[in-house]
């Protein structure tokens, strides 16, 4: 995938938070009504997450309108259990409702990429789950393999287990 001028990747700015927070609860509580609250709060918890790692927005170069988010970790650091020392992971990939189709999750996963070559992290990994066909058709589109053996299994606040699917992408070099 070529670069692209109309969208612009960068971090998040401190008077972005809200607008972040209302963007990805949007994209996820809109497309995936499984989730449960405790998990809907993580995901709107986008101050906690700027103090913690680094949230990037999509922005559109010509309007300035923010289109889709993802956070990273700060370097040497890591998300998830679903990373190993050598890897790096991203979490809560979102694309705003009016951007969709104009390829903007793949503009943020290849943003990811980027950032772990440089990094110079062995592969890029992520979690996704079997109810969100978007994410992981994207994945598979882009060369994400699936890691099954690093699938873990989750109990909801309503007693439900729900298995969160591994995937990563080693051809960093």
């Amino acid at each position: 995938m070529q670069e692209r001028s109309d969208v612009r990747v960068r971090l998040i700015r401190e008077t972005e938070i809200a607008a972040v927070s209302a963007l990805v609860l949007a994209a996820y509580r809109d497309d995936y009504p499984h989730l449960d609250e405790s998990y809907l709060a993580d995901i709107a918890d986008v101050a906690a997450r700027v103090e913690l790692h680094q949230v990037w927005v999509a922005e559109d170069t010509e309007t300035g309108e923010l289109l889709g988010t993802v956070t990273t970790p700060r370097p040497g650091e890591q998300l998830t259990g679903v990373a190993r020392a050598d890897d790096m992971d991203i979490r809560l990939l979102g694309v705003a409702q009016t951007a969709r189709g104009r390829g903007i999750g793949a503009v943020l996963t290849l943003h990811s990429l980027r950032l772990a070559r440089i990094r110079g992290a062995g592969q890029l990994v992520l979690e996704t789950s079997p109810m969100m066909e978007a994410a992981w058709r994207l994945y598979d589109r882009l060369g994400f393999q699936r890691l099954p053996e690093r699938d873990r299994v989750i109990t909801r606040q309503d007693g439900s287990e729900l298995r969160l699917m591994s995937y990563g992408l080693s051809s960093l070099v």
